[in-house]
Parts: C-alpha cells; sequence; structure tokens
C-alpha cells in the first residue's frame, strides 16, 4: 500500500518522515532513485512530499517524490556542476541579514532574491541584531530598506534579543511554510527560539579569529511552531550559507527576476538583450535615470558574470 509523508529532516541517507495522520517515520531512499543521474546532490529535501512504502522488515522506503510546487536550489560549493536543493514547497523565503558581523552583502542578497524570483517563491528581507546598530550602521540600514522597498520587497528589522519586530515577523509566518536562511552567524536559529521558545534550537557565537557565525544547524528541518491565537505555522531551519551560486538560469533570463528590471524590459530592443552592450537598452537608460538602483544593477552584472 502507498502512502504519502512529508519529509521534515533529512540526514544524509535517512530522512525523517510526517504521515498525514501525525505518525513519525525513519525512511531511506529507494535505490533506483538514487542511480537516476540526477545532476541534485539531494534527490529529497525538507518539504518535500513523497509516496512511501513499508517492507516487511519494517524499513520504510521512499518510492517516490511528488511534483514539488517551488524550491530554493543553489549550486554545490563543492561539486560545480550539480545543485543542492536548500528546501521545497515554501510558501515564504525569510531572508535573514545583518550588517554588524557577520555582515551581509547586497551581493548575496540579491542572489538569493534573484532565485527566489526564478523559483516564484515570495520573499522578505529580515535585517536581525538591531539592538546592535550603531549611527552609522542605522543610516546604512536606512539606505538597504529604501533600496529593497522600492524595488518591491517587504523589509522588516528585528531583533532577536530584545524582540523588537518580533510580533511582526509571527503574524507573517501565520499558516504558512517559512524556509530561514542566510549566513551563519546572522541569528536564524536564534530569531526562532524567539518566536518560539518551546523549539530551544542550540545557538552558537561568532569565531573569534574570523567574526563569521559557526554553524550551528547541520541539516534543514522543518519544525512546527504554534501561534499564540492556537494558529499554526511551519518554520525551516537550515544550515548557515557562505556563498550562493545560482542554477537553472541562462543569462538572458536573469535580468527576468529582477523586478525593476521586467518592469521595462518590453522597452528594450533586442528580446535577447543582456543590458550590458547592446543598443537601445531600457534597463541601461532606466539606470542611467535613476529609476533603476545602481547598486541592483551592478549586482546584476556580477551575477551575470558569474552564469
Amino acid at each position: 500500500m502507498t502512502e504519502t509523508a512529508l519529509v521534515m529532516r533529512t540526514t544524509g541517507s535517512w530522512y525523517k518522515l510526517l504521515t498525514p495522520d501525525g505518525e513519525w517515520l525513519d525512511g531511506r531512499l529507494c535505490g533506483r532513485y538514487r542511480l537516476q543521474g540526477s545532476k541534485q546532490t539531494n534527490p529529497v529535501a525538507v518539504g518535500d512530499e513523497v509516496l512511501l512504502s513499508r517492507q516487511s522488515d519494517g524499513t520504510v522506503v521512499i518510492d517516490d517524490i511528488c511534483d514539488r510546487r517551488n524550491c530554493i536550489i543553489r549550486r554545490s560549493t563543492k561539486l560545480s556542476k550539480q545543485a543542492h536543493v536548500i528546501a521545497a514547497n515554501i510558501d515564504l523565503l525569510c531572508l535573514v541579514a545583518t550588517l554588524g558581523v557577520p555582515r551581509t552583502s547586497t551581493g548575496f542578497i540579491d542572489r538569493m532574491l534573484a532565485t527566489a524570483e526564478a523559483y516564484h517563491v515570495p520573499a522578505v528581507l529580515v535585517f536581525n541584531k538591531c539592538d546592535l546598530y550603531d549611527s552609522e550602521r542605522r543610516e546604512q540600514l536606512r539606505e538597504l530598506r529604501a533600496l529593497y522597498e522600492g524595488v518591491g520587497y517587504k523589509v522588516l528589522e528585528v531583533s532577536a534579543l530584545t524582540g523588537d519586530g518580533m510580533e511582526q515577523l509571527r503574524e507573517m509566518l501565520r499558516d504558512k511554510v517559512t524556509l530561514f536562511s542566510g549566513h551563519s552567524g546572522v541569528g536564524k536559529s536564534a530569531m526562532l527560539n524567539a518566536l518560539d521558545p518551546s523549539l530551544n534550537l542550540r545557538v552558537g557565537e561568532l569565531s573569534d579569529w574570523s567574526n563569521k557565525g559557526c554553524h550551528t544547524t547541520t541539516f534543514a528541518e522543518i519544525f512546527p511552531m504554534a501561534l499564540s491565537d492556537g494558529s499554526k505555522a511551519y518554520v525551516i531551519d537550515t544550515p548557515g550559507i557562505k556563498e550562493f551560486g545560482l542554477v537553472g538560469i541562462t543569462r538572458e533570463e536573469l535580468s527576468h527576476f529582477f523586478p525593476e528590471m521586467r518592469r521595462v524590459l518590453p522597452g528594450c530592443h533586442f528580446s535577447t538583450c543582456t543590458h550590458t552592450h547592446e543598443p537601445h537598452c531600457a534597463v541601461k537608460e532606466a539606470v542611467n535615470e535613476g529609476t533603476i538602483p545602481l547598486e541592483r544593477y551592478t549586482n546584476y552584472l556580477a551575477i551575470l558574470e558569474s552564469l
């Protein structure tokens, strides 16, 4: 008899599964599925709905993966020609960033936002540790907030330590499956603990020699979260990401995943315009006029070069 289940945690070759009737199972992937020549390092990801069967010896086997609504995927850091799926079937990407230590660059932010656009995942940008910002960093935050809100993204300023902004974030999670992602050390696990103390996730410290985060989350995992009014939310905690390489996006497609560029693309003379050297380019004209932010265009060019 074939059953369905949701992948709640991935730990190498074994998967923690939750059935519709609330039963928790440990399952492994069917051997034939591992040999199908997939270019993904992890054919099964957190958030996947899978079909499973129970063997006579009690072993639970994942036989197939149901079609995904969407996913967040990046180029594998160790295998450059392969991809790693961070999570699947997501209602919201919560991109956690900081301006202090560790600092999140706009280049990293724009790579993740472009991927979210490409795979149809709504995104919100959350700046954590705002209680630690001095006047200079507060000014930087004001400028970045204006930049990304001007493009069309929701931006939140929060502090997992003091609780500032957390209630607004909590409301955004209601009845959603939300992926929390960002560099190590930006406070993803601390934010989730602040949202629901019963999660009791391990929180790390910054490395003394590099001022970068130490990994505390080893595997991606979905956690059910109870909200104060009794409603539910599901949050996905993920290991910190050092670099984010785009996968499955061509040079001609990239500008479609920058909303401010997408709005002016019909004005370009060439349908395959890369907005670099081509004449009569509406994107370059908008950059010159200031209606497309120069910083976003600069990051676009860097991403374009990497594809």
